[in-house]
């Protein structure tokens, strides 16, 4: 197990995250987050939103089933629920150490496309 921020992962985990190129700066030190996938995207572009959720696939999984216990199946969610999440892990309404950094980079459209996206899968 890696501890980051009092927060336990499986080393597995950790790989998972160098691979999207998500939290390497923040494993540094940084308070910066790179992520390719986390990109200016249209509301209406199903590749846009399968693009956003690159990064979301290392904890909850390639069709958003996850095959961890910390992290939720996020397919077949209501978007909704999803939305409401993500805004509150970006305005650091609900806390998580992973969760907040990622959230933080995501612009309200790209919230609802990932919304979209994860709901209309089947779980």
């Amino acid at each position: 197990m890696i501890a980051i921020n009092n927060f336990k992962l499986p080393k597995i985990s950790l790989f998972l995250f160098f691979l999207s190129g998500v939290f390497v700066l923040n494993l540094l030190g940084f308070n910066v987050i790179y992520s390719p996938c986390l990109a200016q995207s249209s509301a209406s572009d199903p590749a846009a939103a399968k693009n956003l959720t690159i990064t979301c696939t290392g904890c909850h999984g390639a069709e958003g089933l996850s095959n961890n216990s910390l992290w939720p199946n996020l397919a077949g969610q209501k978007k909704e629920y999803l939305a409401k999440q993500l805004l509150a892990f970006k305005n650091n309404e609900r806390k998580d150490p992973l969760m907040n950094p990622i959230a933080s980079s995501l612009s309200d459209n790209d919230i609802e496309l990932i919304a979209t996206y994860f709901s209309n899968l089947k779980p």
